[in-house]
């Protein structure tokens, strides 16, 4: 009988916002560089405002697709 197993690999791998949250913070930690939390953590948040900004695009192309 033949097996239809799949094998599947899963990778985690950490994005460039959050690789660069993490150096910021790092940085910061250490006395390296002086900017505000708000500018520290911006990786985190540009990346969220941008992916609502795409969605909030595609909802709006099905809206307008959906009535023709």
């Amino acid at each position: 009988m033949e097996d239809n197993k799949k094998n599947v690999e899963v990778s985690i791998a950490p994005s460039l916002p959050v690789l660069l949250t993490v150096a910021f913070i790092v940085l910061k930690l250490c006395g390296v560089i002086s900017w505000s939390w708000l500018w520290v953590l911006s990786p985190l948040w540009i990346s969220f405002a941008l992916g609502i900004l795409l969605l909030i695009i595609v909802l709006i192309i099905a809206v307008i697709a959906g009535r023709k």
